[in-house]
């Protein structure tokens, strides 16, 4: 009997691991890490989240899953994001299996990077480009990135480093000015409701919930904090953040307004709050929109990378016309790291 798709179990994590590791990928392997990003329940999300292909000697394919939805105008679309997908080499068609699978569980299937390796099998998959998402980064703490780069005896880090040192230096001075910052705990999370994104027009939005909060601020990986901002005395937005070490990362942001000038204010908080980590060097966000992304350069950040979105509709659907807005918390980017900081800088 052939092997077959199925969902994964606790009792599969070693195997799980070893072909990650053994396909170069380099997942957070400790118990917590694996059960909160596969197995933890979620109440916006009950189905599987993992899935797994296996022989007598062991793991032949994975792939797991970031749960979503967008608000595309009037429509609800279920977007996956497809993570920690391998397959053995020589098991031929275990990997398509598997992406096919989990592609069954939604409108569409999402991605964002990648290996080389995968980049390359993807549009044979039937995925297709949907944008650009881009990845900003502004220095917090000159000195500690010029620390770090310097206990690793690494020349061109050092260079960066300083660079990113003398920008930090001429960048906007952090802070909301008449905005005000207030954290919000794991057990108040109903006062978020108000704030949560809605469409708008030519914006595809992922659509935000007190349980998705409510799982992000359970993480192990990188652990993370939601804020509300305010302005004369009344709530307009929020940002969350994802502590990695020696950077900072605005997982999630959103204000309710088109406004520019209230993007910035709303990112001026997130950076401000974020500076008050000394140990933190740097703060990176993604922008795939415009507003964002101009917001993000007003506050000092600079584009350091940038992948393509690729989109995989399922039979039948209509993929999103708008522009997609993607931030960190739609994949496994909010938490996802090797140990030591991996700056950007």
């Amino acid at each position: 009997m052939s092997p077959a798709v199925r969902p994964s179990t606790p009792a599969d994590a070693e195997a799980i691991v070893a072909l990650l590791t053994r396909m170069g990928l380099r997942p957070n392997i400790g118990p917590q890490d694996l059960y909160w990003r596969y197995w933890l329940p979620r109440a916006d999300w009950p189905g599987p989240r993992s899935y797994i292909m296996s022989d007598a000697s062991g793991a032949i394919a994975h792939g797991a899953l970031v749960p979503g939805v967008w608000l595309c105008g009037s429509r609800r679309l279920r977007v996956i994001h497809v993570i920690d997908w391998a397959a053995r080499s020589g098991a031929v068609g275990a990997g398509a299996a598997i992406m096919k699978h989990i592609a069954q569980q939604g409108d569409a299937l999402l991605a964002v990077g990648g290996t080389a390796l995968t980049r390359q099998l993807l549009p044979n998959l039937g995925f297709q480009p949907a944008g650009t998402v881009c990845g900003y980064v502004r220095t917090l703490h000159p000195l500690q990135l010029l620390r770090e780069m310097a206990g690793r005896g690494r020349l061109r880090g050092l260079y960066r480093a300083t660079r990113g040192a003398l920008r930090a230096l001429a960048a906007p001075q952090a802070g909301g000015g008449e905005w005000l910052v207030r954290r919000i705990s794991p057990g108040r999370l109903d006062e978020i409701c108000a704030l949560l994104p809605s469409s708008r027009p030519g914006i595809a939005v992922a659509e935000r919930s007190v349980e998705l909060f409510a799982y992000a601020l359970a993480c192990p990986i990188a652990p993370m904090a939601l804020y509300v901002v305010e302005r004369a005395g009344r709530a307009r937005g929020y940002f969350l953040l994802a502590s990695a070490p020696g950077q900072m990362r605005i997982a999630d942001c959103w204000v309710g307004s088109g406004e520019p000038e209230e993007w910035r204010a709303l990112l001026g908080c997130a950076v401000a709050q974020a500076g008050q980590d000394r140990q933190a060097a740097e703060i990176v966000a993604w922008a795939s929109d415009a507003l964002t992304a101009d917001a993000l350069a007003a506050c000092g950040f600079r584009v350091r990378v940038s992948n393509t979105i690729q989109l995989r509709p399922a039979a039948g659907a209509e993929p999103p016309a708008e522009t997609l807005r993607m931030q960190m918390l739609d994949s496994d980017a909010a938490y996802l790291h090797g140990g030591r900081g991996e700056f950007w800088t």
